[in-house]
């Protein structure tokens, strides 16, 4: 009888942990330990931010299983060029980037940033409600991640549109594409939230011209990638008053250092890239998931591109 295929599991944190849940999870369809340098080499792997030696190692792989969804800091390392790469596609990341917009949203559109502001000061002042109509909120990306903020924000009858870089079926969602396209929903928006991976195409994506692009008192939200805006353009734009906020959960460079002008900008909210933290049970199961098609030889949703980035 063969022997199951070695799945090495190298992660930041805890590969030991996640290597005895899929045993468990695959009760003897593999045999998962933790990776260390200089580990006998394997045929699956389950990855998160491996150190530089870990491909140079593992030389005969026949797929790997990326924990979360993005995997820009994966693809940095170069992995061989043939290798089937996944990603996950939700495992309640979804939801909880949909509450982390819908706070920022709520918070500026019901104006509990300038009702904290007159708490502060002892100021009972009841001020005027915004109309939901003039808050469209337009969604740079509008993958699976997006989906249960379409609905979340349709749910509180939040005008929607999104962008994507290639022509797709939306339903009933507008969806544009292009550079005009981008530019119509930047200029459309009250409130732009950026969900797109980070790729050589979209870097800098929101640089200086395309914020200057988006509506006057507009405001910008960044749950995916720091690498995406341009911070020092977003930080003119929010000093000048053209931007009236931004809720950031991610920064070019992370962590951010505590001199990092976003901690101390009145106009900034900055996180430590929480928006969307994996679920250990929820990412488990769906990496067994894969493993199991992949056992079986059926096809296996998540595939990531390596010439797309994503």
């Amino acid at each position: 009888m063969s022997q199951p295929p070695q799945l090495t599991v190298c992660l930041s944190q805890g590969a030991e942990d996640w290597a005895a849940e899929l045993n468990l999870r695959l009760a003897g369809q593999v045999q998962a330990s933790a990776w260390h340098d200089g580990a006998p080499p394997a045929e699956l792997a389950v990855l998160w931010k491996p150190p530089p030696a870990f491909f140079a190692q593992q030389t005969q792989l026949k797929a790997a299983f990326a924990t979360g969804a993005g995997v820009d800091g994966l693809l940095a390392l170069a992995p061989p060029p043939g290798l089937p790469l996944y990603r996950l596609e939700d495992a309640g990341m979804g939801v909880q980037m949909a509450e982390y917009v819908l706070h920022a949203l709520l918070r500026w559109h019901r104006q509990f940033d300038a009702y904290a502001a007159q708490a502060a000061q002892g100021h009972w002042q009841p001020r005027a409600p915004l109309r939901k109509i003039d808050w469209t909120v337009g969604l740079l990306g509008c993958g699976v991640l997006a989906q249960p903020l379409v609905r979340a924000l349709r749910g509180l009858n939040f005008p929607v549109q999104a962008w994507a870089r290639r022509a797709r079926e939306g339903g009933d969602l507008p969806v544009f594409t292009g550079e005009d396209g981008l530019n119509a929903l930047l200029a459309g928006s009250r409130v732009v939230v950026a969900l797109l991976p980070l790729t050589p195409d979209t870097a800098q994506l929101l640089n200086a011209e395309r914020l200057a692009r988006m509506a006057p008192g507009s405001y910008l939200v960044n749950i995916a990638r720091g690498g995406l805006v341009d911070e020092a353009a977003l930080l003119a734009a929010l000093d000048r008053g053209h931007l009236a906020g931004a809720a950031l959960d991610v920064c070019a460079t992370e962590p951010a250092g505590p001199e990092h002008p976003f901690w101390r900008h009145p106009r900034v909210q900055l996180t430590p890239h929480i928006a969307g933290a994996t679920l250990r049970d929820e990412a488990l199961d769906q990496i067994a998931d894969k493993l199991r098609a992949w056992l079986r030889g059926e096809p296996i949703s998540g595939r990531v591109s390596l010439e797309a980035g994503y």
